[in-house]
């Protein structure tokens, strides 16, 4: 009796296998279609365009105040020179620096934006796993090499739908 349970177990160890639903979905291809992505997209660029149009405002100091001082250069009093050439030195070093920071809130603002909209797509699949009943559901736009899309259901419209995408 004991033996024809563990043959029976045996038999019937395949078929749960196959009883498993795995899923997968193409995030990039959600992305690129959710207006907080498009929302975002603008957001940076108008972010970056505030940016350099503060930058090519401390430029435009910088080369008129050295302009004049290079024209005012050989009439200066000494002193009045090397207070002019600290001002310009403290403007490039201004320049610098702002340029900098700029690049990393740049950089932070887009982490964080990416980071909100990974957050929501996460969250989508896996309320679709838990209510499908999926074991796994794998994303394909992250470079899995090979998934057989035989025994494997492609949730991504599901997970748009989801998210009020078309």
């Amino acid at each position: 009796m004991k033996k024809h349970l563990i043959i029976l177990a045996l038999m019937l160890a395949p078929l749960t296998v196959f009883a498993q639903k795995f899923g997968h979905v193409n995030s990039e291809n959600i992305i690129k279609v959710m207006p907080e992505w498009q929302q975002a997209q603008t957001d940076l660029q108008n972010l970056q365009k505030q940016f350099e149009d503060d930058l090519k405002r401390l430029e435009d100091e910088f080369t008129k105040k050295s302009e004049e001082y290079n024209a005012q250069q050989a009439t200066l009093p000494d002193q009045i020179k090397e207070r002019r050439e600290k001002e310009l030195q403290d403007l490039y070093t201004r320049m610098q620096q702002y340029y900098q920071e700029s690049q990393q809130k740049l950089q932070q603002a887009s982490v964080e934006k990416q980071q909100a909209i990974n957050e929501k797509i996460l969250k989508a699949i896996k309320e679709i796993g838990a209510e499908g009943g999926y074991l796994y559901i794998f994303d394909v736009s992250s470079g899995i090499p090979f998934i057989n899309e035989t025994i494997s259901v492609d949730v991504t419209d599901q997970v748009k739908a989801k998210l009020g995408i078309k």
